[in-house]
């Protein structure tokens, strides 16, 4: 292989046998060194990279794109290594399940102090822009509620009753927060944005009570300045304090958290939304307000369908990305006595992955040396932090037909 990386393909598979440097032996299965093995990796991409790419010039999107994904293969790689280098949980993991529960904790307070101000706004203004955005503050402490029950509830350990723990109660609490959020919040931001119409509308005349304003030409009353300092005082320092909030939350690795974080940012955006088309209608055209109600209801409802959707799927068992598989799949082949792999799987059940592997090991390998790296690797593929069960299972060849089958647990659709 030429080693000038200027007559180098561009579309040369860095990754494939052919870039790696070859060992002293020549062996297939060689190990790789565990402190090394990335790194020898990355230095010899890198090398061969065009000095196009190097220089971030001139680049074709497509070939751009295609490094790209190699250096965030090789990233998966490092993360792979010094994982299995890692002997146990030490402390990062436990500050950072204290910084979700921070994260939680500061939500709900906020939405507990947020609440307390408008309710008193509510009272001494007599807006209902203020009532209906005082609604909504009740509404985010509820879901807040939720979220944090469904926390609390995956603690709580019962080995007995539920043997591989509650992480399914994760995504049942969040598919339930999006439901709150996709039919409640739908009625208050319309509401909101509907200043001085009498009563609160029901939850299927959301969008019909904003386009009969629109149709009969039926605009509301004017704000008398009193309303307009406390709507401008109340939502502006609500708006900030959600901006903040999702700042705070939306780095997390938890889903919870970002659950949160996606409540705040839904928030701002409703409240400026809100906020302006309340004002403009007020100022300058009253057909504005029923117009943003509309635009809100329905942000509102692909919003949180997309929430409800994404959460129901990863109940029913999809398969992981390609990524995923190419990560565990380097992870078990860099074992030396493995020699082929026959199966990676990887679907969701809950939050995480579950994973089955099927492995081929010398045949006249003893039982315990088996059972010993079958059980290493198990242990190092739960240590990955996207796997909460792995299932690791030994055989001799890899010629067989699958040994499990969906199809004859389908219900029987004869009569």
């Amino acid at each position: 292989m030429d080693s000038n990386s200027d007559t180098t393909s561009p579309k040369t598979p860095l990754l494939g046998p052919e870039a790696r440097r070859p060992s002293d032996n020549g062996r297939r299965n060689r190990r790789l060194s565990r402190r090394y093995s990335v790194n020898s990796l990355r230095t010899e991409f890198v090398s061969r990279l065009p000095e196009k790419v190097r220089s971030g010039f001139d680049v074709e999107s497509r070939e751009k794109e295609y490094y790209e994904r190699q250096l965030l293969t090789l990233k998966s790689f490092e993360e792979v290594d010094s994982v299995v280098q890692s002997e146990s949980i030490d402390e990062d993991d436990n500050e950072e399940q204290a910084q979700h529960e921070r994260a939680m904790m500061i939500s709900n307070y906020a939405n507990i102090i947020l609440l307390g101000l408008k309710i008193y706004a509510t009272i001494k203004s007599g807006s209902i822009a203020i009532a209906a955005s005082t609604l909504d503050s009740l509404l985010d402490l509820m879901a807040g509620g939720i979220l944090w029950f469904t926390h609390l509830s995956m603690k709580s350990i019962n080995i007995y009753r539920y043997p591989i723990g509650k992480l399914r109660v994760q995504p049942v609490g969040i598919i339930i927060f999006a439901a709150i959020m996709a039919t409640l919040e739908i009625k208050n931001k319309c509401v909101w944005s509907s200043l001085g119409r009498k009563g609160l509308p029901l939850y299927g005349k959301v969008f019909i009570q904003a386009l009969e304003q629109l149709i009969e030409a039926n605009p509301s009353e004017k704000m008398s300045s009193d309303q307009l300092v406390w709507l401008y005082s109340i939502m502006l320092f609500a708006t900030v304090v959600k901006l903040a909030l999702w700042i705070y939350c939306r780095s997390s690795g938890n889903k919870i958290v970002r659950a949160y974080a996606e409540d705040h940012y839904f928030d701002v955006i409703t409240n400026v939304v809100g906020l302006v088309a309340a004002v403009l209608a007020d100022k300058f055209y009253w057909w504005i307000d029923p117009v943003g109600a509309l635009v809100l209801a329905i942000y509102t409802i692909a919003n949180w369908s997309r929430t409800v959707i994404e959460n129901a799927v990863s109940l029913v068992g999809q398969s992981a990305p390609p990524e995923v598989l190419q990560k565990l799949t380097y992870l078990v082949i860099r074992h030396p006595q493995v020699k082929r792999i026959d199966t990676v799987r990887a679907y969701t059940f809950g939050v995480l992955y579950f994973v089955e592997v099927d492995i081929e090991l010398p045949e006249d390998l003893p039982l315990k040396e088996a059972h010993a790296i079958g059980e290493s690797l198990q242990i190092n593929i739960e240590k990955l932090p996207e796997v909460e069960r792995a299932f690791v299972h030994l055989d001799f060849e890899c010629d067989h037909k699958p040994e499990h089958s969906v199809l004859h647990k389908l219900p029987n659709s004869q009569p």
